[in-house]
């Protein structure tokens, strides 16, 4: 099945005076990694958060951001940090002392100091908002993983293409490989009627035989065979249910590795040329599937 690890969702619902807002990126990664920015006092849902959207995902960074924003009538608490208030205050009062600076430090001036007075932090309310935001990040994962498995279609459209093409350049060298033998004596022949030049008389029994070595030494029928193989294996993977990312890439090195063999066995230049286009094909859809699950 093919994926594509670039997608993005983002909702925001309200169910009984609480509204819950997700928005949810993901991006191309060789690992699962996932980065979340939670409400404060929601950090203990973390594990839980990150095992539902480990279920839908494989691989590719995954950044969620979750607020939250409660009605209810004790949503609204808050704390007064004692300590730092303190702190605050005593060294006010050294710095009036020690520097002969009057003045008086009042209530709204301490209440401007930030992190006195903050937002309760509640983790019994987390745990209580809990079935909502599970239902609410379920289906944001849900959106993300129908637009991964749209782009996957498209890019899976765009791989049919390249490999009907490649198919139709592998034919051309196959049928341009089964003539190699005359190809070699030909041109052996000819090679040696330069060199003699009419001096010596030429054996044709012993030119068909050189032109047989050579020619064996050329074959790529084996790796035509293999390279077709990979083709199959290739749809095999875009069509079954496991992600399909991996094993794509480790095929194209495959194919990318009998294309090279061949290069370096033929020396015809038309199949020469035939077999860089193809090895130019194979990068763009090794660059392709570096987008994939």
């Amino acid at each position: 099945m093919l994926k594509s690890m670039t997608a993005y969702a983002s909702l925001e619902k309200t169910e009984q005076g609480l509204t819950v807002g997700i928005e949810f990126r993901t991006y191309n990664s060789r690992f699962l990694d996932i980065a979340l920015r939670l409400p404060s006092g929601y950090n203990g849902l973390e594990e839980r958060i990150k095992s539902l959207i480990n279920a839908y995902l494989v691989r590719g960074r995954a950044e969620v951001r979750i607020w939250v924003k409660d009605a209810s009538a004790t949503a609204g608490a808050f704390e007064v940090d004692m300590d730092k208030a303190k702190a605050y205050l005593a060294a006010a009062h050294s710095l009036s002392a020690h520097l002969s600076v009057p003045g008086e430090l009042t209530l709204p001036l301490l209440l401007a100091v930030p992190g006195i007075i903050q937002k309760a932090e509640n983790s019994e309310a987390a745990e209580h908002h809990w079935p909502f935001l599970e239902q609410c990040l379920r289906q944001a994962v849900a959106i993300i993983d129908q637009m991964r498995r749209q782009e996957g279609g498209h890019i899976g459209e765009d791989f049919a293409r390249r490999l009907e093409w490649m198919e139709s350049q592998l034919k051309q060298i196959e049928s341009a490989a089964d003539g190699m033998l005359d190809h070699h004596r030909d041109k052996l022949m000819t090679r040696i009627e330069t060199l003699v030049k009419g001096a010596l008389p030429l054996d044709p029994l012993r030119i068909a035989q050189e032109a047989a070595i050579i020619a064996d030494r050329s074959d790529i029928s084996e790796e035509i065979v293999r390279a077709k193989s990979h083709i199959a294996q290739f749809r095999a993977i875009m069509q079954g249910e496991e992600p399909a990312g991996r094993k794509l890439n480790f095929l194209l090195q495959e194919f990318n590795r009998e294309f090279n063999t061949m290069g370096s066995k033929v020396g015809q230049a038309e199949l020469a040329h035939i077999i860089v286009a193809v090895k130019a094909e194979i990068e763009k859809l090794r660059e392709q599937v570096q987008n994939l699950e």
